[in-house]
């Protein structure tokens, strides 16, 4: 269950777009706002395993050429540390990815969402969990992350992530 909910936060980098026969051309600001070497602390806040801190160094890839982005990594829990991985790209009129192996695995699918300027929202899908996760870029080295799953007819926050990058690159703040 953890390496589920944790592996949910490394997605935040990952974004998702309106329906349409291409990526729009205003998702690329976004996703190179998010390339590069991230890390930061994160806390489950809901559900069995609350209260449960953790931290994360991740760092984002983007590919130009076919709409897509890579992020990996590994997060911590005390002494015992996880692999994480998500791929996200364009298809079927709309973005799609996965986390680890997809929801046919130990991970999760991204079934859709939106990017605008600072951020993304995905919708999450694995079996009967549906969620959404919130990931926004502020002041171009900051994120914050938040990931909900929809109990009933509300959404309810499970995890927050935020993170700061640590390499380098400079880019510019999109809005």
């Amino acid at each position: 269950m953890f390496r589920s909910i944790v592996a949910a936060a490394s997605l935040l980098i990952l974004s998702a777009g309106p329906v349409m026969a291409g990526p729009p051309s205003s998702d690329q600001a976004f996703f190179q706002s998010v390339q590069g070497e991230w890390a930061g602390a994160g806390e489950i806040v809901a559900g069995k395993y609350k209260g449960t801190k953790f931290n994360c160094k991740l760092a984002g890839v983007q590919s130009l050429a076919d709409a897509a982005m890579t992020i990996g990594g590994t997060c911590r829990v005390g002494i015992f540390s996880q692999r994480m991985e998500a791929k996200i790209h364009w298809a079927k009129g709309g973005y799609r990815g996965a986390f680890l192996d997809g929801a046919l695995g130990k991970g999760l699918d991204i079934v859709g969402g939106n990017v605008g300027g600072s951020r993304a929202i995905f919708t999450l899908k694995r079996n009967e969990l549906n969620g959404a996760m919130l990931a926004r870029v502020t002041d171009g080295d900051k994120m914050t992350i938040t990931i909900s799953v929809r109990v009933g007819d509300g959404m309810v926050p499970v995890i927050g992530l935020g993170l700061n990058r640590i390499d380098a690159v400079t880019t510019s703040s999109v809005r």
